[in-house]
């Protein structure tokens, strides 16, 4: 499965991963500190809940943290990944709530993370737009910048997988 696009020019994050509202956490494997080179964004014990929706080995988390993978392609989703993001975002949504520290990544941590923490916004009451503007303030202007990913959003992941599921 194919789960990254080309980046297309858009540069890489400046932070391994940002706060976008307090407890929930947005990032990648991967950053570019200004004037740097690439570096790896490895989780150690920082957060008590990491939520990947791209995996690659020696990332994290350490040992004993909690860690739940969804692995999604940043592309058009299917009507099954999109209920795997639901599922997801209600289970971070939950672990906020709770007072968890909670990290949502993927490779870049602009489109499949903000789709996802986007969605748990929504779950913690903020309105879909809302989220998306919170999740590019406070991550990084090229964060979803997926127009399709902003299309669930603004339907409504319930809504986006009966409406892809009539595709199929």
């Amino acid at each position: 499965m194919r789960t990254r696009q080309k980046e297309r020019g858009t540069p890489g994050p400046a932070e391994p991963w940002n706060e976008i509202v307090p407890g929930l956490w947005m990032g990648g494997h991967h950053f570019t500190p200004p004037g740097g080179e690439l570096e790896l964004a490895v989780v150690g014990a920082e957060f008590d809940l990491v939520v990947s929706l791209f995996t690659r080995p020696g990332h994290g988390p350490a040992p004993g943290v909690e860690h739940i993978v969804r692995e999604v392609p940043d592309a058009p989703l299917a009507p099954g990944q999109l209920l795997a993001v639901q599922e997801a975002a209600e289970l971070t949504a939950a672990a906020v709530r709770r007072g968890r520290r909670t990290l949502v990544r993927c490779h870049s941590g602009y489109n499949r993370s903000g789709l996802m923490v986007a969605q748990a916004l929504v779950g913690l009451g903020f309105e879909s737009g809302e989220a998306v503007r919170l999740v590019r303030e406070r991550r990084s202007p090229w964060a979803l910048n997926s127009p399709v990913f902003v299309d669930y959003l603004n339907t409504g992941l319930e809504v986006a997988v009966l409406l892809t599921g009539l595709n199929g």
